[in-house]
C-alpha cells in the first residue's frame, strides 16, 4: 500500500510542476515551484522503486498518468484543447498501462521462488 501511496505523491508533484511551468510563463516566481515539484517527483519516484515496484510498472504509471492528468487539467486551468480524439489517446494510454501492470502481477505469481526465498 506504501508503494502505492508514494506513486500518487509522485504522480501528483510531477503533474503539478508541469502546470507550474505553463503558468511561469506568466508569472516566474512559479519556477521555485517547477524546480521542486520535479526534484521531489523523481525523488519520491526513486522511493517508490526502493518499496518494491517494478520500474517497467513504476515509470509506465507515472508518465501515463502523468501525461493523462496534464492533458485533463490544462484544458481546465489554462483552455487547452481537449478534442474526442485526444480523450480517446487518454484512454488508450490508460489502457496500455493497465497491461502492463497486469503483465508484471501475471508475471510475479507464475515465477518459481528462487533458492533461498519462501515458496
Amino acid at each position: 500500500m506504501r508503494k502505492w501511496l508514494l506513486l500518487t505523491a509522485a504522480i501528483l508533484l510531477e503533474v503539478t510542476a508541469t502546470l507550474c511551468l505553463r503558468g511561469a510563463l506568466d508569472h516566474p516566481a512559479l519556477y521555485v515551484l517547477v524546480i521542486v515539484g520535479y526534484v521531489g517527483s523523481f525523488t519520491v519516484l526513486a522511493l517508490v522503486l526502493r518499496a518494491g515496484l517494478g520500474l517497467g510498472v513504476a515509470y509506465g504509471i507515472w508518465g501515463a498518468s502523468g501525461v493523462a492528468l496534464t492533458a485533463l487539467l490544462a484544458a481546465l486551468f489554462f483552455g487547452d484543447p481537449l478534442t474526442g480524439v485526444m480523450g480517446i489517446g487518454i484512454a488508450l494510454v490508460i489502457a496500455g498501462v493497465l497491461c502492463v501492470e497486469l503483465g508484471a502481477q501475471s508475471a510475479r505469481s507464475s515465477r518459481a521462488p528462487e533458492e533461498g526465498e519462501p515458496s
